[in-house]
C-alpha cells in the first residue's frame, strides 16, 4: 500500500513539476449580461487575427471570469459564445512574449432570434467527471437497456452492490440514495425492491459525490448517489414510449410512457412504469458450529409486480418567482418463497443425523408515497430562495408462513415445527426546509435550515402452527414505536479568489430527538423497552481548489458525517427465519462518525487521480453469531474503521468512432473491536476497475462493450468475499427517422458474477456462495414523439434528504 501511495505522489508531483514549467502570456477578461451578472459557461475561443482559425479555447466560471496561457507571438481576437446571446468578437489585439492581456469586461446581448426556434443536437459522453462529482449518463448506455436501477448502480464507476443488495461506493457501504436529489426513504431490502422497479429507461443518469457540502444533510459516510430520472426538457407536447423484455431463467418484462407539455407559464410532466417478472436466486451455506456440520442448499424465487408514477407542475408566476408541485409513488407486490435443505452431521465422524427441509412463503406489498410543494424566488442579482414542504410514508405488509420438517436417511418424518409471523410497518415522515443563495464578500453565501420528524410503527407478531391453528407465541411478539426530530441549519461560502485559487467552506449543525418504544405481547419490561437518546453535533466541510495551469487541477476536500441506525435496526425483536436461523434487533445502536480527507488530480479535464483516507468512529455492521445449536445477526457497533482509498479514471477517446471509459481503484481497510468477548482485528486490500467502449459503427447502428471486476472482499467485518465480475456486450440501431431506438445486450457473458466467500470467527465457520439471474438477455424499444425544441428543465431538490436508507425490510 505503502509503494502504491508513494508512486502516486511520484507522479502527481511530475505532472505539476512539467506544468509548472511551461510559461506563457495570460489573457484573461470577465462576461456578463446586459444587467451585469455573471455568465457562467460562455466559451471563450482566442483566434488568428489572419485567418480566424482556432488557437485556443476556454469557458468562465462561476464568476464569469475566464483565463488561458498561450507562448506564441502574434496578432490575435477572442470570441465569445453562448446559446441565447449574440456572437461576440473583441478587437484585433497582439500578444508578446512575457506581456499578457486583460480583455476587460464584456457584456453580450441578448439573441434576437428566438430560442425556440434553434435546433440544438448533442450527445453527453457516457462518463463526465466534475470537480465534485462523477455522472453516469445512462440515457447514452446500450448496454443498460432492460436494467433496472439497482442493477445500474452495480456497472457504475466505483460502486459495488454485495450478495445481499448492500451499496457501498469507495469500499464504504454508508452511502445514501437520491432520487431527483430526493433522498428515498427506504433502506435494506426495500431500498433494492424499489431500485428494481425503476426501469433504466426511466433514468437520465447517475451522480456519485463522495465530498458532499455542508447544504446535504450529513448522513451518509460514503457520500451521495443520485439517481436523476429524465424530465421534460422541451417547449411544447412531447413524450416517448418504452417496452423491454429481459430473458433469463424465466422471461421478464417491464414497460413505461411520458408525457409532458411546457409553454413559457407552466410545466407539466408525468411518467409510469412498470416491472413484472419471476426472479431466481440460490443461496449455498457450509456451517460449522460446535460439534455439527449443517450443509444448507436453497433456491428462492421472487414474484415481482411494480408500478411506478410521478406527476408534477412548475408554474413560472413571473420572472422571478415560481411554485412546483411533484408527487411520486410506488406500489409494488414481491411474493418471496424459498425451499432449502439441511443435511445435518456429526462433525467428528462426520455421521449423517437428519435433514432439514424447510419451506418458506412471504407475501408482501409496499407502498411508498412522496409529495413535496416547492417554492422558488430568484431575481438578477443573484440570490435565490428554496422552500420546500414534503410529507412521505411508507406502507409494508408481510406474512411468513415456515414449515420446518425433519426427516432421517430414508426421508421419514421425524418431527415438524411450523411458525408463522406477520409483520406491518408503518413510516410517516415530514420536512420542511428553506435555502438561501446570494452573492456576498465578493463569492456566493448560502445558508438554510430544515426541520423533519418522522414516525414509525412496526408490528412483530409471532405464531406456532398447531393442527393448522396459528397460536400466538407472546413471548416474541411485540410492537415498536420510533419516533425521530432532527433540527438543522448551515451556513455554506464558495469565493473564487483569483483564476487559480477557489474555497468551499461550510458548517451544518444537526440536533436530534428520539426515543424508542417496545411493548411486549407478555408484558415483560426489560432494560431496552424504552430507550431516549438527545445529542447536537456539527459537521465541517471544506474544498480546496487549485487550478496550477490549463492543464492541472488540484482539490483537497474534507468532511465529517453520520449515519443513524435504520428505524427497524433499532426494534429489538427476534426475527425467526428458520428453525436454525434468524436476526436480532438492537436498540441500542449508535451512530457512526466518518471523517474523510481527499486529494485529487485532474490533468486535462480528463484523467482523475485521488488519493484519500475515512476514519469511521463506532463502525456498524451486521454480524454473525451463535447461540446454542442456532445462528442469528445483528446490526452493531465494532468500533473502528480506517480505509486509505487510491482511484485513477478517464475518459478515452481513442478514435472518432471509438470513445471509452476507464476506472480502477483500491482500498485498504483496517478494522479493529470486539464481538462480545471475541477480538475483531482485520485488514485488507480491495481493489477493483470499470471500463466501457461505445463503437459509432455507421448507417444508425452503435456498440458497447462494459465490464467491472471487484476483487476479494470483506463483509461484516468477518467475511471474505472473493473474486467478481461480469462482462456486457451491447447494439441499438435508430430507427423511424431517429424518432425510434432499437436496443439488444447480453448481460454477464462469462458467468462471473456468481458470489462465494468465508468467514472463521469465534468458533463459527461459515463458508457461502450464490447466483442470481446475472446471465440474460435484453431487448428494448423506444419511441419519442412531439416537439424537439430544446428547452433547460428546472432542476430542484425536495427536503426529504436525511432519512434515506432508515427503513429496512
Amino acid at each position: 500500500m505503502r509503494r502504491i501511495l508513494t508512486a502516486a505522489v511520484i507522479g502527481l508531483s511530475s505532472l505539476l513539476n512539467t506544468a509548472i514549467a511551461q510559461t506563457g502570456s495570460t489573457i484573461k477578461g470577465k462576461i456578463s449580461d446586459n444587467n451585469g451578472k455573471a455568465l457562467q459557461s460562455v466559451t471563450v475561443s482566442l483566434l488568428k487575427s489572419t485567418d480566424s482559425s482556432l488557437v485556443k479555447a476556454d469557458v468562465t466560471d462561476a464568476n464569469g471570469a475566464f483565463e488561458m496561457v498561450y507562448g506564441k507571438e502574434g496578432k490575435y481576437l477572442l470570441s465569445y459564445i453562448m446559446i441565447g446571446f449574440e456572437r461576440t468578437y473583441s478587437p484585433v489585439f497582439e500578444v508578446k512574449n512575457g506581456q499578457g492581456f486583460d480583455a476587460g469586461s464584456i457584456t453580450l446581448q441578448p439573441a434576437a432570434t428566438k430560442l425556440q426556434d434553434v435546433t440544438v443536437t448533442s450527445r453527453k459522453p457516457m462518463i463526465e467527471i466534475k470537480a465534485d462529482k462523477t455522472v453516469f449518463n445512462v440515457e447514452n448506455s446500450i448496454n443498460a437497456t432492460g436494467s433496472n436501477a439497482l442493477e445500474l448502480l452495480q456497472k457504475s464507476p466505483g460502486i459495488q452492490v454485495d450478495n445481499n443488495e448492500n451499496i457501498s461506493m469507495k469500499g464504504k457501504t454508508g452511502v445514501r440514495i437520491y432520487v431527483d436529489g430526493k433522498m428515498t426513504q427506504l433502506g435494506s431490502q426495500d431500498l433494492a425492491a424499489y431500485l428494481k422497479s425503476i426501469n433504466s429507461n426511466d433514468v437520465e443518469a447517475i451522480e456519485m459525490i463522495s465530498n458532499p457540502s455542508a447544504r446535504y444533510d450529513a448522513s451518509g459516510n460514503a457520500g451521495i448517489i443520485n439517481i436523476r430520472l429524465k424530465k421534460n426538457k422541451r417547449y411544447g407536447t412531447n413524450g416517448s414510449v418504452n417496452m423491454g423484455l429481459v430473458q433469463g431463467v424465466t422471461p421478464k418484462g417491464n414497460g413505461s410512457v411520458s408525457l409532458n407539455y411546457r409553454d413559457k407559464k407552466v410545466n407539466l410532466f408525468s411518467n409510469v412504469g412498470t416491472n413484472i417478472g419471476r426472479y431466481e436466486n440460490t443461496l449455498d451455506l457450509y456451517r460449522v458450529q460446535l460439534d455439527s456440520i449443517y450443509d444448507q442448499k436453497s433456491t428462492n424465487w421472487s414474484n415481482n409486480k411494480s408500478v411506478n408514477a410521478k406527476l408534477g407542475a412548475d408554474l413560472f408566476l413571473n420572472s422571478k418567482n415560481t411554485l412546483g408541485f411533484l408527487v411520486t409513488t410506488n406500489f409494488s407486490d414481491n411474493d418471496w418463497s424459498s425451499v432449502s435443505n439441511t443435511n445435518i452431521s456429526y462433525n467428528p465422524t462426520k455421521q449423517f443425523v437428519k435433514k432439514l427441509v424447510a419451506l418458506n412463503t412471504i407475501p408482501g406489498s409496499r407502498t411508498n408515497m412522496n409529495s413535496n410543494i416547492n417554492y422558488r424566488y430568484a431575481d438578477t442579482s443573484g440570490k435565490e430562495i428554496n422552500f420546500d414542504a414534503d410529507y412521505g410514508l411508507f406502507r409494508g405488509t408481510g406474512r411468513s408462513f415456515q414449515p420446518n420438517n425433519y426427516l432421517d436417511n430414508s426421508g421419514n418424518m421425524l418431527s415438524q415445527v411450523i411458525n408463522r409471523n406477520y409483520t406491518p410497518t408503518d413510516i410517516d415522515i415530514y420536512t420542511a426546509k428553506v435555502d438561501v443563495d446570494q452573492p456576498k464578500w465578493k463569492g456566493k453565501l448560502g445558508y438554510g435550515a430544515k426541520f423533519s420528524y418522522v414516525k414509525t410503527k412496526n408490528t412483530f407478531d409471532f405464531f406456532n402452527d398447531i393442527n393448522g391453528v396459528p397460536v400466538k407465541v407472546l413471548s416474541r411478539s411485540n410492537s415498536f414505536t420510533y419516533k425521530e426530530n432532527v433540527n438543522a441549519a448551515y451556513v455554506n461560502y464558495q469565493r473564487q479568489f483569483s483564476p487559480k485559487w477557489s474555497l468551499q467552506t461550510g458548517l451544518r449543525m444537526e440536533q436530534t430527538n428520539s426515543e424508542g418504544v417496545l411493548t411486549r405481547a407478555d408484558g415483560i419490561v426489560q432494560s431496552d423497552n424504552t430507550v431516549k437518546r438527545s445529542y447536537l453535533d456539527f459537521f465541517p466541510s471544506a474544498a480546496l481548489t487549485w487550478t496550477v495551469n490549463q492543464k492541472n487541477t488540484l482539490n483537497l476536500t474534507f468532511s465529517r458525517r453520520i449515519d443513524r441506525p435504520t428505524y427497524q435496526d433499532l426494534n429489538p425483536f427476534e426475527n425467526k427465519l428458520d428453525e436454525l436461523t434468524y436476526e436480532k434487533g438492537n436498540a441500542f445502536l449508535r451512530p457512526q462518525y466518518t471523517n474523510t480527507v481527499e486529494l485529487s488530480h485532474t490533468f486535462k479535464y480528463m484523467l482523475n487521480t485521488t488519493i484519500g483516507y475515512s476514519h469511521v468512529k463506532d463502525f456498524a455492521t451486521q454480524t454473525t453469531d451463535t447461540t446454542n445449536n442456532a445462528t442469528y445477526v445483528q446490526q452493531r457497533n465494532l468500533a473502528t474503521q480506517r480505509i486509505l482509498s487510491f482511484s485513477i479514471g478517464s475518459p478515452l477517446p481513442i478514435a472518432k468512432w471509438w470513445n471509452g471509459y476507464a476506472n480502477v481503484w483500491y482500498n485498504y481497510q483496517m478494522f479493529k473491536g470486539k464481538i462480545g468477548a471475541n477480538e475483531i482485528k482485520t485488514d485488507i486490500p480491495i481493489f477493483g476497475a470499470y471500463m466501457q467502449h461505445t463503437f459509432t459503427l455507421g448507417k444508425g447502428y452503435t456498440g458497447e462493450l462494459s465490464g467491472w471486476f471487484s476483487g476479494p472482499n470483506v463483509w461484516g467485518a468477518t467475511w471474505r468475499t472473493r473474486s467478481q465480475g461480469g462482462i456486457d456486450l451491447g447494439v441499438q440501431k435508430q430507427i423511424l427517422k431517429k424518432q425510434g431506438t432499437v436496443k439488444l445486450s447480453v448481460t454477464d457473458i462469462f458467468l462471473t458474477n456468481p458470489w462465494t466467500a468465508t468467514s472463521n470467527f469465534g468458533g463459527l465457520y461459515i463458508k457461502g456462495g450464490g447466483r442470481w439471474e446475472s446471465q440474460t438477455v435484453r431487448m428494448s424499444f423506444t419511441w419519442r414523439f412531439g416537439n424537439n425544441q430544446v428547452k433547460a428543465a428546472r432542476q430542484r431538490q425536495t427536503g426529504l434528504e436525511s432519512e434515506a436508507k432508515r427503513i429496512k425490510g
